[in-house]
């Protein structure tokens, strides 16, 4: 990934509770890196020789969204001019699946329409990104 022009960002409802905020962020964050496995640095040592595993090489802003705004951005993400960028979302259908194997079967049965996004992530050429996203306010 090129830092100097590619840029990664989560977008998460705002009104979500504090821990369905973390939940979604830390299981978008496992699926980017397992999609861009290069985004992840080697295993280093602290000065006490203890192993620590690599982290993401660079920051991923939290931007603060709501359902509406995040569905039209997922929307927009399906059109031709961004289909390079790497997207992955998660919504409520999901957040409710005790199991793997039950979100499946349910995402065979949901429309895009039916799906309402906790959050989103999208990863590539800052430009499109910031299209996207460049006015929109950090979550804190």
């Amino acid at each position: 990934m090129d830092l100097q022009n590619e840029k990664c960002v989560m977008i998460i409802d705002e009104n979500l509770s504090l821990g369905i905020i973390a939940n979604t962020a830390a299981i978008m964050g496992i699926t980017l890196g397992k999609k861009m496995p290069e985004i992840v640095g080697t295993d280093i040592c602290d000065r006490t020789g203890n192993r620590h595993l690599g982290i993401i090489e660079f920051p991923i802003p939290i931007l603060k969204g709501n359902a509406d705004i995040i569905k039209a951005i997922r929307e927009k993400l399906y059109e031709p001019d961004f289909s390079d960028l790497t997207v992955v979302d998660f919504s409520d259908l999901a957040q409710g699946c005790k199991t793997y194997a039950e979100f499946i079967e349910k995402m065979k049965r949901a429309a895009e329409t039916d799906l309402n996004y906790l959050g989103i992530g999208i990863c590539g050429a800052k430009k499109k990104v910031n299209k996207l996203t460049g006015s929109m306010a950090l979550l804190r």
